[in-house]
């Protein structure tokens, strides 16, 4: 454990340093929620992408306007499911930006409000009889392995004692930046779910850029292999600057311009 705590402190000043300043924090938080609702349909599109989903844009909005429900007939019901719970997951975490926003971040833990946004990313599963709502209780419980990737996650008698630490070190961080970036890499770096780990650690990262007064960023599923050698360069090789650089630069280009909405639908 004290391993995680010395590879956060000797990672947290390479992120500061490639990142821009924080801006200030936003005195209305309604028009921040409505910021990050503008961004939906583009980023659920991408994050689903990147994790091997097919799904459209035209399918992402009909489920976020309630005229998809997993009834298992769609030929698509995986991706539909994917996108289903995606919605589900994302409606989380903006109730956890607006409390944070609200409030003083320590009086919502993000262990709790974590915990919400993995069942409710897997909500339509068991409705649909797929899973047993008991399937989602705890940490994995088995290894993992990262398709393409050197990292081997935690083995699963390690996520237990390794997750009260990341909560802990991310509740004590004072920077956004590095809370957004070391939240993410450590995140899928113990990998504590058997599914689900990229769209939460991207949950994780925009979470803490948006409470920390940055813009939601999106990764570009068309920059998928950039993104994924930058998490093997930190994982393995415990070089955190090319994936700190790559985040900094997307929060600066999609702070000027934001993602075109349905760009990667062509």
């Amino acid at each position: 454990m004290q391993r995680l705590r010395l590879l956060w402190q000797e990672m947290r000043q390479t992120v500061i340093a490639e990142f821009p300043p924080p801006a200030a924090m936003p005195s209305d938080v309604q028009e921040v929620l409505t910021q990050v609702e503008e961004r939906y349909v583009t980023d659920a599109y991408h994050s689903l992408s990147i994790e091997g989903y097919r799904v459209t844009p035209e399918l992402i909005e009909q489920v976020r306007n309630g005229q998809w429900q997993p009834d298992g007939e769609d030929v698509k019901a995986r991706d539909a499911m994917a996108a289903k719970g995606y919605f589900e997951a994302h409606t989380k975490v903006k109730d956890y930006i607006e409390q944070t926003l609200k409030t003083s971040p320590s009086s919502w833990p993000l262990s709790d409000a974590l915990t919400t946004w993995y069942r409710a990313m897997f909500s339509p599963s068991v409705t649909a009889g797929i899973l047993r709502p008991s399937d989602l209780a705890g940490w994995r419980n088995d290894q993992v392995f990262i398709r393409g990737a050197l990292h081997v996650p935690l083995a699963k008698e390690a996520v237990r004692e390794c997750m009260p630490v990341f909560f802990e070190l991310l509740a004590s961080e004072p920077h956004p930046a590095v809370r957004a970036v070391l939240g993410h890499f450590f995140f899928v770096y113990i990998h504590p779910y058997m599914d689900g780990n990229g769209r939460l650690a991207r949950f994780i990262f925009n979470a803490m850029l948006v409470t920390g007064g940055y813009v939601w960023t999106i990764v570009p599923l068309q920059q998928r292999q950039a993104y994924m050698e930058t998490l093997e360069q930190a994982s393995s090789y415990r070089n955190v600057q090319p994936l700190a650089k790559y985040f900094a630069g997307l929060v600066r280009e999609q702070t000027a311009t934001p993602l075109p909405r349905h760009a990667s639908a062509k």
